[in-house]
């Protein structure tokens, strides 16, 4: 009977399921990106500067009116010699500063004029072109490759958890 209970139990052991969770992921995506026109600009202002030794101002130098839509303008000063036959210097300067640019406008995405101040830096637009990415049931990966300014990424990632 020990013996009959003994085969018994191991037949029972061996007819149990094991139990085993199996998880399978699949995550893919594809990002395209395209680039937007993009301008930074900072006026100059303007400026004057005058200096010297042994000379005399005869005449200031002037800035002009500021009005909108123009730059200041300039008129040098005049001078002269304080005391003939001595040393002198004389330096005067002068930066004619930015007029003040017209507005920009974004028509359809794109800015049709963009501001050329003192400093300027300008970014042309992305072209999408051809800028393409697919990825099919099977994880294969088809990016094309778009014009200027465009970015394709594309990421399959396959995991299997088995407890």
């Amino acid at each position: 009977m020990t013996r009959a209970l003994l085969v018994l139990g191991i037949t029972l052991a061996a007819a149990l399921p094991a139990k085993a969770d199996i998880t399978h992921k699949i995550q893919s995506s594809v990002q395209l990106q395209v680039d937007g026109a993009a301008s930074q600009a900072s006026r100059v202002p303007s400026s004057l500067a005058v200096s010297g030794s042994n000379i005399t101002l005869d005449t200031a130098p002037v800035l002009g009116t500021l009005t909108a839509g123009s730059a200041v303008g300039y008129t040098p000063g005049a001078y002269s010699i304080t005391t003939a036959g001595d040393a002198f210097s004389y330096s005067e300067s002068y930066i004619e500063g930015d007029a003040t640019p017209s507005n920009t406008a974004v028509s359809s995405g794109v800015v049709t004029s963009l501001p050329m101040l003192g400093n300027t830096t300008t970014t042309s637009g992305g072209v999408a072109g051809s800028l393409a990415g697919t990825i099919a049931s099977d994880g294969a990966m088809t990016i094309t490759a778009g014009g200027a300014g465009t970015t394709a990424t594309g990421q399959v990632v396959l995991s299997i958890e088995v407890d």
